[in-house]
């Protein structure tokens, strides 16, 4: 048996990631070179997780999970909106009034969609598939991941 992370644990992972880099960015000064680059980190990483998540989770959870439906749904939904932040925070400079509140407002909604997603997508997800299916979903993710730093941006 594998001792490599299944699909849950591969998420779970990103979303330690994503909270540490939130809090180095909110312990980096208002308006520094800095914190746009943990911005931009933060973002490429966000980006990656949710298509991730879309791609490989979302489709078993709908079909396998019982509600799996509705919980996909509201997953999506944070999918969007932290998607809009993350637009409108490329549209800016750090040192814009308006970046800290679209940071805190992110911030915000990507704690409150990993809480949600810990609690009860991914227990659901635990329950209703079984161990082999989620360490294949999470080689799968491994291997799609290395395909993409493989090719670079």
């Amino acid at each position: 048996m594998s001792r490599r992370p299944d699909i849950l644990g591969e998420f779970t992972a990103d979303h330690r990631a994503v909270t540490d880099l939130l809090t180095r960015i909110e312990e980096t000064p208002d308006g520094t070179a800095t914190r746009g680059d943990l911005v931009a980190r933060l973002t490429d990483l966000l980006f990656t997780h949710c298509a991730a998540e879309e791609e490989h989770l979302f489709p078993v959870v709908q079909h396998d999970v019982p509600d799996g439906g509705a919980l996909v749904f509201s997953s999506i939904h944070d999918h969007l909106a932290i998607g809009q932040y993350l637009s409108d925070l490329q549209s800016l400079q750090p040192g814009d009034p308006a970046f800290t509140t679209l940071l805190s407002g992110l911030a915000d909604t990507v704690r409150r969609h990993m809480a949600a997603e810990e609690k009860g997508l991914f227990p659901a997800a635990r329950k209703a598939l079984p161990a082999s299916a989620r360490a294949a979903l999470g080689e799968r993710v491994r291997a799609d991941r290395a395909e993409v730093a493989e090719a670079g941006p």
